[in-house]
């Protein structure tokens, strides 16, 4: 894990100087664990980290007396700009998978994210997942719900990732011979 809290390091702060108790690489680094151990909203998140605390501390080199409260989690969360994270990420992803044989390019529509009052469409990402090593590479935004969208997406998402010439599994669309 300390690779990962490595790579959360450059990730820009958006609070303020003043008032910054909990840093920001372990308040992000302990949200992922989190999560990954079954959190599915702030107000879980927070009770991970209480009831593991010590054993973060001991382990990441946190000095933390308290555990921050669920809204300083979600306000230092929403506040992150996903242009400095996604490439944190792919920087971590990206060795653990150096010999991937196969690839899979999948996209995907985010749950609730339809909203008809604004009359937005849902939001598609296609993410690239290294099927032997059981990790997500990274993954793009779909610009416009159409087929061909979907395909240019997974080329810019090959070229992002700088993994051209390895062996990849895409859905039927991406067999069109006009794009």
């Amino acid at each position: 894990m300390s690779p990962l809290k490595q790579g959360l390091l450059p990730i820009p702060d958006h609070r303020r100087a003043q008032g910054k108790l909990y840093d920001l690489p372990h308040r992000l680094l302990f949200s992922i664990l989190a999560v990954m151990s079954g959190a599915t909203s702030y107000r879980r998140i927070h009770p991970f980290i209480r009831t593991h605390q010590a054993r973060l501390n001991e382990a990441f080199g946190c000095r933390w007396r308290r555990t921050p409260a669920y809204s300083l989690i979600r306000y230092a969360l929403h506040g992150l700009e996903v242009e400095a994270i996604a490439p944190q990420f792919r920087a971590n992803a990206l060795p653990l998978a150096e010999d991937a044989a196969v690839i899979a390019l999948d996209g995907k529509t985010l749950h609730g994210s339809l909203d008809r009052f604004e009359d937005r469409r849902a939001a598609q990402v296609l993410s690239a997942f290294a099927v032997g090593e059981r990790i997500v590479l990274g993954q793009v935004l779909i610009e416009d719900a159409g087929k061909d969208h979907e395909i240019q997406a997974a080329q810019r998402l090959i070229e992002t990732l700088g993994l051209a010439g390895r062996l990849y599994t895409l859905d039927a669309l991406h067999l069109q011979k006009n794009s």
